[in-house]
């Protein structure tokens, strides 16, 4: 808390709180009670608060505005929410004190307007500490219980504090939840209860909630009677008019000579079958001539002939490139031939025949030169018609004996 010259730290635990009406905002002006001790663990004085209200404005108004504000932004308030009352009600709930005139006189409000409609009493107490909480319960007890088609909740006036369990929220919420229609009866018509606003009805007094409710027999009666007898002139007026209709068909030349009433239909029908046939015929011939022409159309881009043409360009195509082919086949197999004969002459098998001979070495290279031998090598000797193996004795250069 602060003022304009100074601040203290101020704690104020959950029992006390739960005890205030509203709920305190930053930059409110409160007026306080309580007492001032030092926090050890800080070494710091603050300000334990054991009651708290409103500075010039009384709490209970202001939270009777906080709530309001609240449960107007939520929509509680708003028309599309509100049930319509029914209007012949066989069964009538009503949440209020047991012991009060408010139940004594709706009784006799409604047995002197509507006796036939029953009054269930769900006691609750209308003022004190816990009575939202047994008006909430009892409302949702006849939600549960089933069958009723009006709730009215209630008590006669008082003062702000006397009538305050009707401005509790849980009270409110408990109405705004109902599934029965709920009429509210709260002090005078001066008076303004949270309950008011959500309730679908409000009533400025027991009385007159009760008149809400249920309507008045005798006038019920004497309605019934006034659209009974506007029922039963309706009733007569039609049959009268039934009666003429009924009369006027039977004398019509339908009933009296009934073959007149098909004979204009038989001639149409010849006259529709004669146009039928020719149409048909007419339809039938120009698709004929139609298809003829499309035939001849048809035969002359037949592509048979087309086709003829293509498959004699296709065989000269065919011979061309077998000519061709067997040109470049023949070509091909005198170079092969001519080839094979070159290959022939440098063969050494060919040299081989004439008596040559090719010598390798134990690794099969062959010996070009004296100087590849050595000593006592295995060597191989291929003639044109065989092979030999030998070993070398001695080997001989031109000018040299070895």
């Amino acid at each position: 808390m602060k003022d304009d010259n100074s601040k203290i730290n101020v704690t104020m635990f959950k029992s006390a709180f739960s005890k205030i009406k509203f709920m305190p905002e930053e930059g409110m002006k409160v007026l306080v009670t309580g007492h001032v001790s030092v926090y050890e663990k800080t070494g710091m004085y603050q300000f334990y608060i054991d009651h708290m209200e409103p500075d010039g404005v009384g709490q209970l108004y202001e939270a009777y505005e906080q709530l309001k504000n609240k449960l107007a932004k939520e929509g509680l308030f708003e028309g599309i929410h509100k049930k319509s009352l029914p209007m012949y009600p066989k069964k009538i709930a009503v949440v209020t004190s047991q012991s009060g005139a408010v139940i004594k006189d709706m009784i006799t409000t409604v047995r002197r307007r509507f006796p036939i409609a029953q009054i269930v009493l769900f006691p609750a107490a209308v003022q004190g500490e816990n009575a939202a909480a047994e008006i909430a319960h009892q409302i949702r007890r006849v939600n549960e219980i089933g069958g009723f088609d009006t709730l009215i909740i209630g008590r006669g006036g008082g003062s702000i504090e006397d009538l305050w369990p009707f401005n509790e929220e849980i009270v409110a919420r408990a109405i705004y939840d109902s599934e029965v229609p709920v009429i509210s009866s709260v002090g005078h018509e001066t008076d303004t209860t949270i309950a008011d606003l959500v309730s679908d009805q409000r009533a400025a007094t027991p009385t007159a909630a009760a008149e809400l409710a249920v309507p008045v027999l005798s006038d019920v009666l004497l309605d019934l009677k006034t659209k009974q007898t506007r029922i039963y002139n309706a009733m007569d007026n039609l049959l009268a008019r039934s009666r003429s209709e009924y009369d006027r068909v039977m004398n019509s030349y339908v009933f009296n000579q009934p073959e007149r009433l098909y004979e204009s239909y038989v001639q149409q029908l010849d006259t529709l079958n004669t146009k039928l046939s020719t149409s048909m015929k007419d339809l039938i011939n120009h698709y004929h001539n139609q298809l003829q022409g499309e035939s001849e159309q048809l035969k002359l881009s037949s592509p048979v002939h087309k086709i003829s043409g293509m498959q004699n360009q296709v065989n000269y195509y065919l011979a061309s490139i077998k000519k061709s082919v067997q040109g470049i086949v023949d070509g091909k197999r005198n170079q092969l031939s001519s080839n094979a004969s070159a290959l022939d002459h440098l063969s050494p098998l060919r040299l081989m025949s004439s008596g040559y001979s090719m010598v390798t070495d134990s690794s099969g290279r062959m010996v070009k030169s004296i100087k590849d031998l050595k000593k006592n090598e295995q060597i191989d000797v291929q003639f044109s018609d065989g092979s030999a193996k030998a070993t070398v004795d001695r080997t001989e250069s031109k000018g040299d004996n070895k």
